[in-house]
């Protein structure tokens, strides 16, 4: 999308009468937001969620200024500004009621990652701190991809977990772009947009608000396949973001903690409702292994985003230079009993003699390195 395109994408989005449902009801409406721009407020007011003072604003929107301004702050600090029209935009996010229609990116957002979010307390525990690095970069190590808020505490340890895994990670901001909060994080911040993806819905320049917090929140579960809850007081937002993760169908994970510690109240209450108990990184890759299955067609088109390297290429890449004997000998065993045509898992384990949790974390880290597939009926077979 071109920016003449984007520059009427931003000045609806900067008319304040409209929210997340009535732009998109206007833009469905219309087909474009320079078609909205263009209609009548007779035409406007028929829309749902557009109010005859919308209506009126929407005529009366005149600062195309601050329009050529977010546009040159772009270019100026390499953030793309992507569409929910456009084909980088995140499908999850369009499940949500009121997904933003600006996304800002700074670094490498891939629509084919694997996302798992991991949040909690910002005013985490030495425990919660080093458990939060150690299952990030556990994740990480496996080819998932790292989402957080880069707050204090557990987000930040979330965050350099997954780093320091050489993985992949996601920050969704709750300010605008070029605005690091806290500001203690900026070399956190500019590690994340190097090795993953800083993004946000609201525009440059915008200071942090607490009500800006909740709706960071949603994308956050938004984006990911599963929320993984470290500590969180009975209050914390983090429960917020759970309960969005349990509205949108999303796996719900919690990490207990010592049964007298008031920042471990809130992930008790988790557990207590359901959420799944996480001891180690396999108590999260089980949970998810049948939902990354079902994402396995995700390269066959090999599309390329413009500011991101494509899950498809970077597997491929990855195939390409680290041969099979870098793989850890249990996995060099796997691969030697698999063939091309395909094998039930039961006659794997029992030709492997590995117990059926430990194959399928075996199975899953070859999947998503790109060595084997997965077919229908549990069946894996090497792939070309």
């Amino acid at each position: 999308m071109t920016d003449k395109e984007i520059k009427y994408w931003l000045a609806l989005k900067f008319v304040d009468e409209i929210g997340n449902v009535g732009f998109k009801n206007l833009v469905d409406a219309f087909g474009s937001p320079q078609a909205v721009l263009r209609a009548t407020e007779e035409q406007l007011v028929k829309i749902p969620k557009v109010t005859e003072r919308a209506a009126r604003q929407i005529k009366k929107f005149h600062d195309w200024e601050r329009v050529y301004r977010e546009l040159e702050k772009a270019e100026k600090y390499s953030v793309a500004i992507i569409t929910s029209k456009d084909e980088r935009y995140p499908r999850s996010l369009l499940n949500i009621y009121d997904f933003p229609p600006i996304l800002y990116v700074k670094g490498t957002l891939d629509v084919n990652d694997v996302n798992i979010a991991v949040i909690g307390s910002r005013r985490a525990s030495t425990y919660g701190t080093f458990l939060t690095e150690r299952l990030s970069r556990e994740l990480a190590g496996e080819g998932i991809t790292i989402v957080s808020g880069m707050a204090r505490g557990i987000d930040s340890a979330a965050h350099r977990g997954a780093l320091s895994g050489s993985g992949r990670t996601t920050a969704v901001l709750g300010s605008g772009i070029d605005v690091v909060y806290p500001p203690e994080n900026i070399e956190l911040y500019n590690e994340i947009a190097q090795q993953g993806a800083i993004i946000t819905e609201f525009p440059f320049e915008e200071e942090p608000k607490g009500f800006h917090f909740p709706a960071r929140n949603r994308i956050i579960s938004g984006l990911s396949l599963g929320i993984v809850v470290v500590e969180a007081t009975e209050k914390s937002g983090s429960l917020i973001t759970a309960r969005l993760g349990l509205e949108q169908g999303k796996e719900i994970f919690a990490v207990p903690g010592s049964i007298d510690s008031p920042g471990s109240r809130g992930t008790h209450k988790l557990l207590k409702e359901g959420a799944k108990l996480v001891e180690n990184v396999h108590d999260i890759l089980e949970e998810i292994i049948l939902q990354i299955e079902r994402r396995k067609k995700r390269c066959e088109s090999e599309k390329k985003q413009d500011f991101s390297i494509s899950a498809c290429k970077r597997n491929e890449t990855i195939r390409h230079q680290q041969s099979v004997q870098t793989l850890r000998s249990e996995e060099q065993r796997i691969l030697k009993l698999l063939k091309k045509t395909p094998m039930y898992i039961d006659n794997i384990i029992e030709m492997s003699g590995y117990r059926s949790q430990d194959l399928l974390n075996i199975l899953l880290h070859l999947e998503l390195n790109g060595y084997i597939e997965q077919l229908p009926g549990k069946r894996f077979v090497i792939k070309e």
